[in-house]
């Protein structure tokens, strides 16, 4: 038997004490320190002199800093004591985002108790069996992610804000055309299980007029298309492409390089004709931008084709990626300036890849202005006892020396140096030449023009 701190995790089930298991009163019983996630639930008052951990709800900024800090005040409190009961609303199981980080914590023993959840309830009011239906259940806070690419009937949970419904009918209607139509209506199910339960039906267009509670849920219906339709849709285009048009068919990875590499190219001439200020230029960059995306999309779909990654896939990698590699945002971890954020991102990534050195991974092949640029922001992201001394060189002398003797390695020396000034000014090199050359390029021309003789 292990020796660690144990929780044990008890469901208060979807409505009053009369919905309580006798495994979840039994466990109440057997353990006289107890932790309420929240009291807001009308079977609180069957966990005595329990603590409430609501204030957290108050005083974190985020609800991933909620989450963590519940289990950090659980687990601690699991090392003082041995053993401590925390009780959650509804099933444990269901739609309890602190109850998964428990269960993959390694410093505790966790015991989960069943119990009825709010979904028991929800199908025996709607009347419906929701796998011959094939309702699929998603997080009212995280709608418009969980609930990307379906088509219903979906049943929306955690509604429990105004904003949180808002956000819901944004996403049902950010498409060309709405995902449900102008008369469809949805049911909302509020304190199932308790005296004043209400199932009222409501057109979808009325979602952030309902006055909502921790206890309210959504049933969306089969919907006229489907969340974040567009992306879909031009997933689904790409695969038609591919399938029909003998052009595509006859592409490889290798035949679309030069096509990623223009359009690549493409975005960043849009974005050097972007005029932020006078909001000019966007619609140029939208297009590019899209044409991007579709050389993205291809190379997912000839990878799908061969059995090895899909644009999910991708989605999925860069999201738990860029999670990782933001421990100042999404852990514990201090980061008070962008340079330790960089400093961070280059020994996570390094630790990431396995490899010896930050500098291992830079692409050799890459522009040699933007390979300066990435070995000095490298070596200054090391901590300073593994910085190589006077690495970086003085532009005047770096100057002088080109004067002397202008050779390959002087040069070179000099373009390093000017590079690292940039850097530490802050400004991107590639850029600033580029900008430079282009005001050269217009000054020259014009000149040009007004001096060529008369036709």
């Amino acid at each position: 038997m292990s020796d660690r701190a144990r929780i044990v995790v008890v469901g208060l089930g979807p409505g009053d004490t009369d919905l309580l298991t006798t495994g979840t009163r039994a466990a109440i019983d057997a353990h006289p320190v107890r932790y309420l996630r929240t009291i807001r639930h009308p079977a609180a008052r069957a966990v005595p002199d329990a603590i409430s951990l609501d204030e957290v709800y108050e005083t974190a900024t985020t609800m991933a800093a909620v989450y963590t800090t519940i289990v950090e005040r659980l687990v601690a409190a699991a090392t003082d004591h041995g053993t401590v009961l925390y009780a959650v609303p509804g099933s444990p199981s269901v739609a309890e985002r602190t109850v998964e980080l428990l269960l993959t914590d390694d410093r505790i023993d966790v015991e989960v108790v069943p119990a009825l959840s709010f979904l028991d309830l929800t199908w025996v009011r709607l009347g419906i069996d929701p796998v011959a239906l094939g309702v699929r259940v998603v997080d009212g806070h995280r709608f418009a992610v969980e609930a990307a690419g379906e088509r219903g009937p979906l049943l929306v949970a955690q509604c429990d804000t105004a904003d949180v419904l808002s956000d819901i009918k944004l996403a049902l209607d950010s498409g060309l055309d709405p995902c449900l139509g102008p008369d469809a209506q949805v049911v909302v199910l509020q304190r199932l299980g308790l005296p004043d339960e209400r199932i009222d039906s409501v057109p979808w267009t009325d979602l952030d007029r309902i006055e909502a509670d921790h206890l309210t849920s959504i049933l969306l219906p089969r919907l006229a298309a489907p969340i974040a339709r567009e992306f879909m849709a031009f997933v689904e285009l790409v695969a038609t492409l591919r399938a029909e048009c003998p052009w595509d068919r006859e592409q490889t990875h290798d035949s679309l390089r030069r096509h990623l590499l223009e359009e690549s190219y493409e975005v960043l001439e849009a974005l050097d004709h972007l005029d932020v200020e006078a909001a000019e230029g966007y619609d140029h960059l939208e297009e590019e931008l899209g044409d991007l995306l579709f050389q993205i999309l291809f190379h997912c779909r000839l990878a799908a084709e061969a059995g090895q990654f899909t644009i999910a896939d991708v989605a999925t990698n860069v999201h738990d990626k860029l999670r990782s590699r933001h421990p100042h945002v999404f852990g514990e971890v201090d980061a008070p300036d962008a340079d330790a954020v960089v400093a961070n991102w280059e020994q996570i990534k390094k630790s990431e890849k396995g490899r010896e050195s930050v500098f291992d991974g830079v692409p050799d092949a890459i522009p040699a202005l933007l390979y300066a640029l990435k070995v000095g922001k490298k070596a200054a992201s090391l901590p300073p006892q593994q910085q190589l001394p006077l690495d970086e060189v003085d532009p005047g002398a770096a100057l002088e020396a080109v004067r002397v003797q202008p050779d390959e390695d002087t040069i070179g020396t000099l373009l390093m140096a000017v590079v690292d000034l940039a850097r530490s000014a802050g400004v991107d090199p590639e850029t600033a030449l580029r900008t430079t050359a282009l005001r050269r390029r217009d000054a020259a021309r014009a000149f040009e023009l007004s001096t060529q003789p008369e036709a």
